[in-house]
């Protein structure tokens, strides 16, 4: 073994983001190598795992008795701290093709109103998944280096950071949080409210991918350009039978406005509670959204409607997060300013 496979062994430092929805791991030098559903699949019979991530997604609601597809995480926070131990473990190892003597460093970004108890969680599944130290960062503020806001800079910068389990709020100056709030309103809950919804209206009832694959493909915030329609398939309640709907876009949008009014009146708190000079920094430079759920539909617009302040979205909404922590592998400095004690 030569000097340079040694070493790079000992750059094995790993950044993750733990998502209620998804779980992605940036490996230094190499950039994102896991982008998967935070999902376990394991076989009750015998506690053995099925299937991790995508595969186990797939089996979502439609699995046999012994086998169940657990989501781990709920509300950004672990749920089943030995599901997500195996979980981490079945990431840390791909992103290591299967090297098993590596003890990476790992940072991990988690919501910001997470308690002692819930960090402790996270911070023993990396530890027993193999990790040599373990460094917490808050997700707001990794959302927004991994969105490129000049957070080291004595300028206000608002971040939105929507993601499975919480919505992130967080004003960020000086490499330091101002102001954060964690609402745990979010992508899964949109998806409940989608399937909640359509029982009330039309009885019918539909799986948690199903309802998902409906808050992507029509759900909105605010009024569409051109309407859009789409077959629904699921089970009727009272006929028992398979039964096929159509839906249009302004059904979604009702069955979403409460989850939406949740997150604006968040941001709403959050600017009224920015210091002035920071707020004046926010009317410049706007509110970056980010996370899964800041690509639904026209919520850039609605937010803008609401503020009057200028929104974008991130490049890559799905995983700055992860960008972000990624950047800490090489700036040990500014993840000693920035790591949870």
């Amino acid at each position: 073994m030569n000097l340079r496979s040694l070493f790079s062994v000992f750059s094995s430092d790993l950044a993750i983001d733990l998502g209620t929805a998804n779980t992605l791991v940036y490996a230094k030098g190499k950039g994102i190598v896991v982008n998967e559903p935070s999902i376990v699949a394991i076989n009750k019979s015998n506690g053995d795992i099925e299937a991790v991530g995508r595969d186990a997604k797939e089996m979502l609601g439609r699995t046999p008795g012994n086998i169940v597809a657990i989501r781990p995480l709920k509300d950004g926070v672990i749920a089943d701290f030995k599901v997500t131990e195996k979980m981490l473990n079945h990431f840390i190892k791909k992103a290591h093709n299967r090297t098993m003597f590596v003890h990476p460093r790992i940072v991990i970004g988690v919501p910001s109103e997470i308690t002692q108890v819930e960090k402790r969680a996270v911070q023993d599944s990396a530890m027993r998944a193999r990790a040599s130290e373990v460094f917490l960062v808050e997700q707001a503020m990794m959302a927004a280096i991994g969105a490129g806001l000049p957070i080291t800079e004595p300028s206000g910068s608002m971040i939105v950071d929507i993601g499975g389990g919480t919505t992130d709020i967080a004003v960020i100056s000086l490499s330091g949080i101002v102001y954060s709030r964690s609402v745990r309103v979010a992508g899964n809950e949109m998806d409940e409210a989608v399937t909640a919804y359509l029982k009330r209206k039309y009885n019918l009832l539909v799986g948690e991918r199903t309802a998902e694959q409906i808050k992507i493909e029509i759900g909105s915030a605010y009024p569409l350009e051109k309407p859009m329609t789409m077959e629904i398939k699921g089970r009727h309640l009272l006929e028992g039978i398979p039964k096929t709907q159509t839906i249009d876009d302004s059904e979604i949008r009702d069955a979403l406005s409460e989850c939406v009014s949740t997150i604006l009146n968040a941001i709403r708190v959050a600017l009224e509670r920015t210091p002035p000079e920071l707020s004046a920094d926010i009317s410049d430079r706007g509110i970056v959204l980010t996370g899964g759920g800041g690509l639904l539909k026209n919520l850039d617009k609605r937010i803008r409607e609401e503020t009057g302040l200028p929104v974008s979205i991130a490049e890559d909404p799905l995983a700055s997060v992860v960008l972000g922590t990624g950047r800490m592998l090489t700036d040990f400095d500014l993840l000693r300013r920035v790591a949870i004690e």
